[in-house]
């Protein structure tokens, strides 16, 4: 190969080597700089569960007057206060057109539908309407078609479905049927309007006027004639009577009458200037809000509810506990409510034994009379005020825990309060989980817990007891979890003023 040729081969290489180069130079910007569409994996929405308490006084489904307070929001992961919970300025919890499933042990018993928010007592709740539970909606059968038989021909036949306006076909001649068993359509009503066909009279031919035409009519007896109705708005002889009757009724047009100057006021005749403003009372332009009676304070005849909104559909899962024998539900409230009264300190001091005398020895100089003390009757045991006794069963398969609160009753500053949460063992025997005991004058130390109900609040078929905590000047609500023997506070609402009270 010649010299010549060898240095234009390996121009030619250094050429397409640079070109290369240059190409994957560009190839990478390009490929960082790709416009094309990226997608991003969107983050979950969580699917919220709030809890409330519906208060109400009156009767159940049709109050006198009711309010709803937010308790949690459950997010899917942890419990939040729903008294705060992405409030602008209301709560999301109660904000408008929420509705509640209302439950009782589980139960649903209505719906509560919010219309309208408030601020009482420095937490929001919501006014709004009691619903009844709607209908089920009914479920229909399939209808089988009717099939009919034919003895002549045992192949099936198809056959077409008879409908209620359907007309019967006409029976052919000679067929062996009468036409008087083919049931006849129903006739229409009659128009009046309509021209109707009228037979000649003989008489007609009689009629002098009718002379010119006595050898027609006398030839064409028995044959129709039209004949114009009497009543038909086209005939003119017709119009001429209606007008000339003096009592027939006339349509006449109403006269408009001018629109009211409600700007103009007579309680002024000293003021002759028109076009003088003046100031009227109008109608609000305020939000249509239905406005339903509020529920003020604490009344004694109150009523609570738990209620639950969740965006799922979930069947309804009763807490109320069957007992194995009907007496052990007696027997362990009869067990709840002496631990109740120890607690309060109602039971009486135990009796103090009798002195033993010393018996009678042979050969002694004196005789030691003994005189037997009648035993004292036994003292009834002292009565509980507000006495409310629930046994649940929190999941499916588990024991009973029975809840019961009590009090003494008596003027406020000399009551006292028990809440006594306990589970029976193997033997039989109560074991108690939480007890909670305080009087009158400590309230805001120690509150009072009042049982509202059991509720689902996270979703995973586990109940919880939610309690009222009552105390002198606020109160809020707090949830607990019994589990292993045990009954753990989960959750309290409004900044957990009584989160520090131990088990």
């Amino acid at each position: 190969m010649s010299p010549r040729r060898r240095s234009a081969i390996r121009c030619a290489n250094r050429c397409l080597l640079t070109t290369v180069c240059i190409v994957l130079a560009l190839a990478v910007p390009a490929v960082a700089q790709y416009s094309g569409v990226v997608t991003k994996k969107k983050a979950s929405v969580p699917e919220l569960r709030a809890v409330a308490v519906l208060e109400w006084t009156g009767e159940a489904g049709k109050p006198k007057s009711c309010r709803i307070v937010p308790v949690t929001i459950f997010d899917g992961e942890k419990l939040n206060d729903a008294g705060i919970y992405l409030a602008r300025p209301e709560p999301l919890a109660i904000s408008g057109e929420v509705e509640y499933q209302l439950k009782d042990n589980g139960r649903t018993i209505g719906l509560f539908d919010i219309k309208n928010t408030g601020h009482e007592q420095g937490s929001w709740v919501g006014y709004g309407e009691w619903k009844a539970v709607p209908p089920p909606a009914p479920v229909f059968a399939a209808k089988a078609p009717d099939i009919v038989d034919d003895d002549s021909d045992e192949k099936p036949v198809l056959h077409r479905k008879k409908h209620a306006d359907d007309q019967a076909p006409a029976t052919k001649s000679g067929s062996g049927t009468s036409d008087s068993t083919t049931p006849k359509p129903p006739a229409a009503p009659e128009d009046p309007d309509r021209p109707k066909l009228h037979k000649k009279d003989d008489s007609s031919s009689s009629n002098p006027s009718s002379s010119t035409d006595s050898s027609s009519s006398s030839t064409d007896t028995g044959n129709p004639t039209l004949h114009k109705g009497t009543d038909n708005p086209g005939n003119p002889d017709s119009s001429t009577r209606a007008s000339e009757d003096p009592d027939r009724p006339k349509m006449k047009k109403a006269k408009e009458k001018p629109p009211e100057d409600v700007s103009r006021s007579e309680s002024m005749p000293q003021v002759t200037d028109p076009d003088r403003p003046r100031l009227q009372r109008g109608k609000s332009n305020a939000d249509n809000l239905k406005v339903v009676p509020s529920l003020m304070g604490l009344p004694e005849d109150m009523q609570q509810a738990v209620a639950v909104s969740d965006a799922q559909n979930r069947p309804d899962h009763p807490w109320a506990y069957s007992w194995a024998n009907a007496d052990d539900q007696g027997k362990m409230k009869a067990q709840l409510e002496d631990m109740a009264r120890t607690a309060l300190g109602l039971n009486p001091p135990a009796p103090t034994p009798a002195a033993k005398t010393a018996p009678h020895r042979a050969g002694a100089t004196t005789k030691s009379l003994t005189t037997k003390k009648p035993a004292a009757p036994a003292t009834p045991p002292a009565e509980l005020q507000d006495v409310q006794f629930r046994v649940f069963e929190l999941t499916y398969g588990s024991g009973a825990t029975l809840v019961l609160t009590a009090d003494t009753g008596g003027p406020l500053a000399h009551e006292k309060f028990v809440t006594l949460v306990a589970q029976p063992d193997i033997y039989g025997n109560l074991l108690v989980l939480l007890k909670n005991v305080t009087d009158g004058t400590h309230l805001d130390d120690t509150p009072h817990m009042r049982i509202v109900d059991a509720v689902d609040a996270l979703a995973d078929n586990r109940g919880e007891l939610l309690f009222e905590l009552r105390g002198e000047t606020s109160r809020q609500f707090a949830l607990y979890r019994v589990m292993h023997g045990r009954a753990d506070k989960l959750f309290v609402s409004g900044g957990g003023y009584y989160g520090a009270m131990s088990n």
